[in-house]
């Protein structure tokens, strides 16, 4: 696999691996399918690809009454629209039946970069979190995204994953262990821990090397299943010392805030969290805004040595 891909592609090619052999998979997009990636799965296997056009809504409601026919359906588009536009649809269509439908929304977050503020989701985790039996999962690289997608696709229940629009660099090796609602070790700590999800995963790995410089001992987890988070391994950082969470999303409901609720009941540590702060984002590169709006290294390397 190359050295940086966009977790979106992994998506897309996981689609048509995993369509030469379950028939049961319908793959269904609102009129993204470039962007998605799920174009190629819709070339492959034509009588299985329905393209529902710029209606979300109907969309996901659609995908609800193909599942409760007995197929598995994952069905795309940009998370703001997904998460933001039909929310209630997935609420109490999918939700609410435990349909077998995958909302596998991408371009979420900062990274979305020129097409600004409204096409820029900093609320999906925690919108998604909030509805009653939904998996929510957010992988950080090409491997993992191919492997949890396979894991997904098998899980009978609605489950929602973030994708993101941008490249970013390869963690895993072929066949690591990565397993649904369960946190990675991608560096063990004597110090301090990141616990970092999707994106910001490669900013943790690249603080730990400043750190590294200053003789501050991280560790990183890949938290890449917001819900059922992995409690066991949130304890095991705690028992380390203090814990910095790091996502693109809004520290507001997210991964930090799934990390604090399991804490302060079962271990309290000192935490930081670094993503979006209660703002909105704008039109720019996606690099600059990363800065702009403190979610680099540079941000998670100041949080440590604040709580430390």
């Amino acid at each position: 696999m190359a050295e940086k891909m966009a977790t979106r592609q992994a998506y897309g090619k996981a689609l048509v691996e995993i369509g030469k052999t379950n028939q049961n998979l319908i793959v269904m997009d609102a009129d993204l399918s470039k962007s998605t990636m799920t174009a190629e799965f819709a070339k492959e296997y034509p009588d299985r690809f329905f393209n529902m056009g710029i209606a979300e809504q109907n969309l996901y409601a659609a995908a609800c009454g193909i599942a409760l026919s007995g197929k598995v359906v994952c069905a795309s588009t940009f998370a703001m629209f997904a998460a933001g536009r039909a929310f209630e649809i997935i609420r109490n269509s999918i939700g609410y039946t435990q349909a077998n439908v995958k909302v596998c929304a991408t371009h979420a977050g900062i990274t979305v970069g020129e097409d600004g503020a409204s096409h820029q989701t900093f609320e999906d985790l925690a919108l998604m979190r909030t509805i009653p039996g939904m998996t929510v999962v957010n992988p950080c690289d090409g491997v993992s995204a191919m492997e949890l997608m396979r894991q997904v696709i098998d899980y009978d229940g609605p489950c929602y994953v973030r994708l993101g629009r941008a490249s970013v660099p390869i963690f895993y090796e072929e066949g690591a262990d990565i397993c649904l609602g369960k946190g990675n070790w991608l560096r063990k700590g004597k110090d301090v821990t990141i616990v970092a999800t999707g994106i910001m995963v490669s900013e943790a790995m690249k603080a730990c090397e400043e750190l590294d410089k200053d003789g501050i001992s991280v560790g990183v987890i890949d938290m890449h299943t917001i819900k059922p988070i992995d409690e066991e391994i949130l304890l095991e950082a705690a028992g380390i010392g203090p814990v910095v969470t790091a996502e693109e999303h809004s520290v507001i409901g997210g991964l930090g805030s799934a990390v604090a609720e399991v804490l302060s009941c079962r271990k309290p540590v000192k935490m930081a969290m670094v993503g979006q702060k209660d703002t909105f984002g704008e039109s720019g590169k996606p690099e600059e805004l990363k800065e702009k709006y403190g979610m680099t290294a540079s941000d998670i390397v100041i949080a440590v040595k604040q709580i430390i």
